[in-house]
């Protein structure tokens, strides 16, 4: 089954129809080296993660502090997420031939799948202002941010906002706009399977650039972050039986001491 998706996807993986310049030595270093780096550093990083910090493998929710912006930041921020990453998934997998072998040509396709870029991206990016608002205004959710945390949404951000831009200046509503499947998809595609044509990348607007470098830079930083929690999905609550809470007298305490660490809290 490898040996034929990869087949198909090495098919696919061919210059622009326009003349390149060689790509030079930057361009060599962005968009071979540092994809493959990028790669490797998440890859890695996240086996070092679960094997050295499976107790801080976590998001440390705080919705315990604060849950009114949380309520509408949270669903706005992971549902746009989600349909941003399945918006990639479509965009850079999926090339430009095999759309149009079905008899959807590539005007069709940005008219078609514009609108929702745009609203999974300004969801996503008013969720995580949101988010950030939320916890900068909270005293007891900015108290427990770390500088991991800051580090973070700095490299969280300026991706997501770099992608809206992108999108926006990608869509031809006041230009001429770009097709980025015949380049950024390329080279993406390429990346995968190990035959890496930089010059494709190269020749693609420096919008696209400077968003493809942003989302290199926080696929490094990924592992080391709270990030990590995208990659726990629960499977188990689905089939694990349901948990019995009963509430416990306070006659029935007896005299025993609460032990360090079980005291109770007062979030007020």
């Amino acid at each position: 089954m490898n040996i034929i998706v990869t087949g198909l996807l090495a098919a696919e993986v061919s210059t622009t129809s326009a003349e390149v310049a060689e790509p030079s030595s930057l361009n060599l270093l962005l968009w071979i080296a540092f994809p493959y780096v990028a790669i490797a550093t998440i890859i890695v990083g996240l086996v070092w993660r679960y094997r050295y910090d499976k107790f801080g493998w976590t998001t440390r929710s705080s919705q315990s502090y604060e849950n009114k912006i949380m309520h509408v930041a949270s669903p706005l921020f992971h549902y746009g997420i989600i349909a941003v990453f399945f918006g990639h998934i479509l965009g850079l997998m999926i090339p430009e031939t095999w759309t149009e072998a079905i008899g959807l040509d590539e005007h069709t396709y940005h008219m078609l799948t514009l609108p929702l870029s745009l609203i999974a991206g300004a969801a996503t990016l008013i969720g995580l202002i949101m988010l950030i608002f939320r916890r900068r205004t909270t005293a007891q959710v900015f108290q427990r941010t770390t500088k991991n945390d800051k580090v973070m949404y700095v490299f969280l951000g300026a991706a997501i906002l770099l992608g809206v831009f992108t999108s926006w200046a990608a869509s031809g509503i006041f230009d001429d706009g770009h097709n980025y499947r015949e380049d950024v998809a390329v080279w993406f595609r390429s990346i995968l399977i190990f035959q890496p044509q930089p010059e494709a990348m190269a020749s693609a607007p420096a919008y696209f650039q400077i968003h493809a470098v942003a989302g290199m830079l926080l696929f490094c930083i990924w592992p080391f972050t709270r990030l990590v929690h995208v990659f726990s999905v629960p499977l188990q609550y689905l089939m694990r039986p349901y948990v019995v809470y009963r509430k416990k007298s306070p006659h029935r305490s007896g005299n025993r001491t609460t032990r360090r660490g079980w005291e109770p809290t007062r979030t007020d």
